[in-house]
């Protein structure tokens, strides 16, 4: 069965218009005759979207029962039953009532696309889960109801639908989002024009990168190579000299001016070496780049210009930024240099900056490596002296007499030149013409190809030797320069590689990227089987190159063992290169065999943490369980005795004994129940905006009276929590600040307001909790000091915090003055109640 289509209609946040927009859909393909329904849709009370529920199908709603009150949801097995071909499904990161089949909302979508059923749903942009730092740190509030990015990233559509700050508060202010009540206390908070501005722009980044993703891939899918200036890439080459901060510095602001610019700063190392690059400066440039909010890539190439533009094409690039030549004015003289290379060769759809710096013209301190050797420039220059540079020399002295010894000095300098530029052979030839041209021209007898004096046969063998002898030299020096060089760029590489690794900073997939990057390959895919007959699966794949299923399919394959391989796709490498990628193959099995790794300690802590639990719950139930149990036995069996006629005093005593044996066993499973509940993570708070004074009065009823004073301003502002689990958590706070605290010292329950949270204080004279204990009292059958067995079995303070933070509120501990521990129950404001709970209709907020 073919997998449904996902369209998600996305906001900023409420009241922008998606429920509006993803109703207006399905009208329009209900007119066009497609079979659609309404799976969950909520109207909030707004007039204008209730209106455009009319003529549309709604699949009968699931009510559940849950705290008391009965919530509607969307009923998934009547959907899946009615099978249409389009379900609409509101509020993607919705969290379900318990009871229901799935927790979250997305996963009843998920189901519904699993079955072939289109699905057409709703988010904000603040319910992603990625997002929920950035929201917190500009809106002051804590989503608790978040989808995965991956969810939304699947959707084969994402629609925006953008409203203005000005006009999303003009349709607040006039009662088209919210019920009056509660318009004032949203415009005044969550509602702010800065909060919405941002929001705003998180969205559309959001929707751009999906759009650029998209784009990446119809170019690679279509082998689009010309650049598309959909948005403003500029990427910055650096070469590793200290200019490189000043670069980087240009292009992060050239990108601030476009819309969603992007810097990705990349050095290219020739293959033979790093040079004259600074790998300190190049650390450093990285982490400028990276704080800058952008990306550093090493690539590995021989001619850098063609290297440069071939990267800037291939990240669809707008801009580039260079830097001024640190060369010398005579060095010229070998080239026009990268710059004006990248220039003259970008075309018309690609700018190229070239930006003066403080190093412009002051050389580069250490001399540039040549691929190949020599170069071809120099071998060029070497030849032209050795073949040209005789007959010249011969010309200029047939116009002067400055004796043998001198003419052949002077050819033998020629020599010496030919060898220093273009190694042996040049030098060779130079010397072979050189030995001609004097035998010639001058040595007796003139213009006859015969020497009258013996000495100077040994001067022009001499003459040769030297030729050779220094040739062979500037070949050997060379080579080795060149073996050095090289392989000063492979432990640069490999010393980076492997420091990555060993941190742990470094993923499989970045490490495939930093492979395909660093060898200029399309894509890089790791491939492993369990055996010899098995096929082979992809550990790993990164690159926009064809999918390769087997490593014989591949431009270049590097055996990792027996049943691994790391396959590249793009072009062939040469030899040399291989020893590299060897390393590169290694390294990644290792991140291979880590990830796995951390994945079975992930999975054996969990088991260990949940054996651990195991044994303290048997512990708790083999002693502080037995104790009330044998009370309340002990106590039954004497009332049921018919050997011993009880006195009414007797009598109630023994049932007021039993009665405290229930209670305290109700207070034991309760909290063993509880901390199941937080442990399994099924705490689904149930949010509601109530005064502290109906809640914590209540929760000081499991104490002996006398034993706790409250003090609870009226005046305090309403606060966002679960009425239920805040009772508890304060119940359990007090109950344990009364059970440390000294005879005729009463604890202290008072309550406050600070900026956007009420702080609810339980304050004891108790022995107090030194600064190192303070938050190990709140892990699970935890108990301080020498607590007796007695006294509980180590878990109020765990629920208590753990109920806390299900209500989006703290929980910790402080010394009292005076001596005793103050424990601070930190919880949030009505007015500040975030955003999931406001828009949720007033009778049902079950999430």
């Amino acid at each position: 069965m073919a997998r449904g289509k996902l369209r998600i209609h996305l906001g900023a946040a409420p009241g922008v218009g998606k429920t509006y927009a993803m109703l207006s859909e399905a009208h329009r393909r209900v007119g066009r005759g497609t079979d659609c329904v309404v799976g969950f849709v909520e109207h909030h009370g707004r007039p204008r979207t209730e209106v455009m529920l009319h003529g549309l199908e709604q699949v009968p709603r699931r009510e559940l029962e849950y705290r008391g009150g009965v919530f509607p949801e969307m009923d998934l097995d009547a959907v899946l039953a009615r099978r249409p071909e389009v379900a609409l499904v509101d509020e993607l990161a919705h969290t379900n009532v318990p009871g229901s089949r799935n927790a979250k909302r997305w996963q009843d979508v998920e189901e519904l696309l699993a079955a072939g059923i289109d699905v057409v749903s709703t988010v904000n942009i603040q319910h992603l889960e990625s997002l929920g730092d950035v929201v917190e740190s500009i809106t002051g509030v804590r989503q608790q109801e978040t989808v995965p990015d991956e969810v939304v990233r699947r959707a084969d559509q994402v629609e925006l639908v953008d409203m203005t700050p000005e006009a999303l508060r003009r349709r607040m202010a006039h009662g088209n989002v919210y019920q009056p009540d509660k318009v004032d206390a949203a415009l005044s908070n969550y509602f702010r024009p800065g909060n919405l501005t941002a929001l705003r722009e998180l969205a559309l980044l959001w929707v751009a990168d999906r759009v650029d993703a998209y784009l990446t891939q119809y170019r690679s899918e279509h082998r689009v190579s010309r650049i598309w200036g959909s948005r403003e890439r500029i990427v910055v080459g650096l070469t590793g000299g200290p200019e490189g901060r000043t670069l980087i510095r240009r292009g992060a602001r050239l990108a601030e001016k476009g819309a969603g610019g992007e810097v990705l700063a990349v050095y290219i190392a020739r293959s033979d070496g790093l040079t004259s690059a600074s790998p300190k400066e190049l650390a450093l440039q990285r982490t400028l780049v990276e704080d800058l909010g952008g990306t550093f890539h090493h690539v590995v190439g021989d001619d850098i210009p063609a290297a440069l533009l071939a990267f800037a094409r291939g990240v669809n690039a707008t801009q580039i930024v260079l830097g001024s030549s640190r060369r010398k004015a005579w060095q010229y003289v070998f080239g026009p240099g990268v710059g004006a290379t990248v220039a003259r060769e970008s075309g018309p759809d690609l700018d190229v900056h070239i930006v003066t710096h403080g190093e412009v013209a002051k050389g580069r301190g250490l001399p540039v490596a040549r691929g190949g050797r020599l170069g071809r420039s120099r071998r060029a220059w070497g030849w032209i002296a050795g073949v040209l540079g005789p007959p010249l020399l011969a010309a200029l002295l047939s116009a002067v007499d400055l004796g043998l010894a001198n003419d052949m000095l002077l050819f033998l300098a020629l020599t010496v030149a030919a060898a220093l530029l273009g190694g042996l052979l040049p030098a060779l030839a130079s010397a072979a013409v050189g030995s001609l041209l004097l035998n010639y021209f001058y040595t007796p007898p003139l213009h006859r190809w015969t020497i009258a004096d013996p000495k100077n046969i040994v001067a022009i063998v001499i003459f040769v030797a030297v030729g050779v002898a220094v040739a062979s030299v500037v070949d050997l020096a060379a080579r080795r320069t060149h073996q050095a060089a090289r392989l000063r760029a492979e432990s640069e590489i490999l010393s980076f590689l492997a420091g990555n690794v060993l941190r742990g900073e470094t993923g499989l997939e970045e490490l495939l990227e930093r492979v395909r990057e660093t060898f200029g390959m399309e894509s890089a895919a790791l491939l492993e089987r369990a055996s010899d007959v098995e096929p082979w699966t992809c550990a790993g794949r990164v690159g926009r190159g064809r999918p390769v299923e087997r490593p014989d399919e591949a431009d270049v394959d590097m055996p990792v063992g027996d049943h691994m391989a790391l396959a590249l796709t793009g072009r062939v490498l040469p030899a040399e290169d291989r020893r590299v990628l060897a390393a590169f193959a290694a390294q990644a099995a290792v991140v291979l065999d880590r990830r796995r790794l951390q994945e079975e300690a992930d999975r054996a802590r969990t088991l260990a943490e949940g054996n651990r639990i195991r044994t303290a719950l048997l512990a708790a139930v083999s002693h502080d369980l037995r104790t009330p149990l044998a009370g309340i036995k002990a106590a039954v069996t004497s009332l049921r005795s018919e050997d011993v006629e009880w006195s009414e005093e007797d009598r109630a005593e023994l049932l007021e004994g039993i009665e405290e044996g229930a209670d305290r066993l109700d207070h034991l499973v309760g909290n063993l129940l509880d901390m199941s509940r937080l442990q399994t993570g099924t705490v689904t708070p149930l949010i509601r905006e109530i005064d502290l004074d109906e809640v914590v009065p209540m929760a000081l009823g499991g104490v002996p009276e006398g034993s706790a004073c409250l003090d609870v301003p009226e005046t305090l502002p309403m606060v966002a929590v679960d009425p239920g689990l805040l009772e508890r958590a304060v119940a359990n706070l007090v109950e344990n600040a009364v059970k440390y605290s000294p005879s005729g010292a009463p604890v202290l329950v008072a309550a406050s307001a600070l900026a956007d949270r009420v702080e609810v204080r339980v304050v004891d004279r108790g022995p107090g909790v030194p600064d190192e204990a303070k938050d190990r009292i709140f892990e699970p059958f935890q108990r301080h000091g020498d607590a007796p067995r007695g006294a509980g079995v180590g878990l109020g303070l765990a629920v208590a915090r753990g109920f806390a933070e299900a209500m989006g509120g703290t929980l910790n501990a402080e010394d009292t003055p005076g001596g005793g521990l103050t424990m601070v129950l930190s919880l949030r404001a009505a007015a500040f109640l975030p955003e999931p709970h406001l828009t949720a209709e007033p009778e049902r907020q079950a999430s």
